[in-house]
């Protein structure tokens, strides 16, 4: 008879993984942890009728966990970034538009995923397949094909072994798996593309920017961008292309906010970044969390997450002393 103790001790080892897992499905840390915990719930209560010699503990609650994610994604939004809902603004002085009704995609610290190079959940991290690019384009598929393909090319189960966990036909799957390889690669959201640089390196070129940040130094900060830079800032709609583009929002930032800035290095789904702290009385607010995409020696990729919501997981200060 299974115990209590029994389902702690075979689970506990896969729950980050688990949260990796759920994350990719619903783009969200917030949603992941709650699947993570629903999942393990009906674990729990299918517990005695688990048998190891039909599927491995992993493989049962990877399972488990895929239609407890696509259950709760039937009655929820997709979570995009803005460059999956609109085309790139021309105006960086134009008012900024704020689509609160928008449920945005949102990061998730590495810290939730482990860091160890023998803890599964690390392993995806380390291979990319959390990137924000790739969730975001992830989030563009219908939910069933994402499933297909996390199943299939991150968890790299058998077209057999999908089928049976989505109560469909391979044929069903692979037709799947086709359409989703297409439509990333037609959103330029390819899972095999590798990132250049290598994680120190990215986090050199982080290290230099934030330098020219704090120094308001728009040609530094402008000669670290490739010159395809885009820049976006859930829940802002406003999104922009290229270094002019960027440097001439940055002036209209820094003659709103002030030149006086603070920052904390974090890292959010396998890449650098950090947590900007805007001056603010006789202290320093928190701001934003800001996560790069580097390609060789420059940022190719801005996420700037504005909204509370998306980077309380990051579990930092509110304020910094001055």
């Amino acid at each position: 008879m299974h115990t209590s103790e029994d389902f702690e001790r075979l689970t506990t080892p896969f729950r980050r993984e688990l949260l990796a897992h759920c994350y990719q499905l619903m783009g969200s840390v917030h949603d992941a942890e709650d699947q993570v915990q629903d999942s393990l719930l009906r674990a729990w209560r299918a517990f005695d009728r688990y048998d190891e010699r039909r599927a491995s503990i992993r493989t049962w609650l990877h399972r488990i966990a895929t239609n407890s994610c696509l259950t709760a994604l039937e009655s929820r939004r997709r979570r995009p970034m803005p460059s999956g809902v609109v085309g790139a603004s021309d105006d960086p002085r134009a008012a900024l538009e704020q689509r609160e009704e928008v449920t945005w995609l949102e990061p998730v610290p590495d810290s939730l995923l482990g860091t160890g190079t023998t803890d599964p959940a690390a392993v995806v991290v380390a291979r990319g397949r959390v990137r924000l690019a790739l969730v975001a384009g992830m989030q563009l598929l219908p939910a069933r094909q994402r499933a297909i393909l996390i199943l299939r090319d991150v968890l790299e189960w058998s077209a057999a072994e999908v089928a049976e966990a989505l109560e469909t036909t391979p044929a069903a799957v692979n037709s799947g798996l086709q359409r989703a390889r297409a439509r990333l690669r037609e959103l330029g959201r390819d899972e095999d593309d590798v990132r250049e640089a290598t994680a120190a390196d990215q986090r050199a070129v982080v290290d230099r920017y934030v330098a020219a940040f704090v120094d308001a130094d728009l040609t530094a900060l402008t000669a670290l961008l490739t010159q395809d830079v885009v820049l976006e800032m859930p829940p802002v709609l406003n999104w922009y292309v290229g270094p002019d583009a960027y440097a001439r929002f940055m002036a209209r930032v820094y003659e709103w906010r002030g030149t006086d800035w603070r920052v904390l290095p974090v890292a959010a789904n396998g890449q650098p970044a950090i947590a900007m702290y805007v001056r603010d009385g006789d202290e320093y607010a928190m701001h934003s969390v800001q996560v790069f995409d580097v390609v060789g020696s420059a940022i190719s990729h801005l996420s700037v997450f504005v909204d509370p919501s998306a980077y309380e997981a990051f579990d930092l200060p509110a304020r910094l002393a001055a």
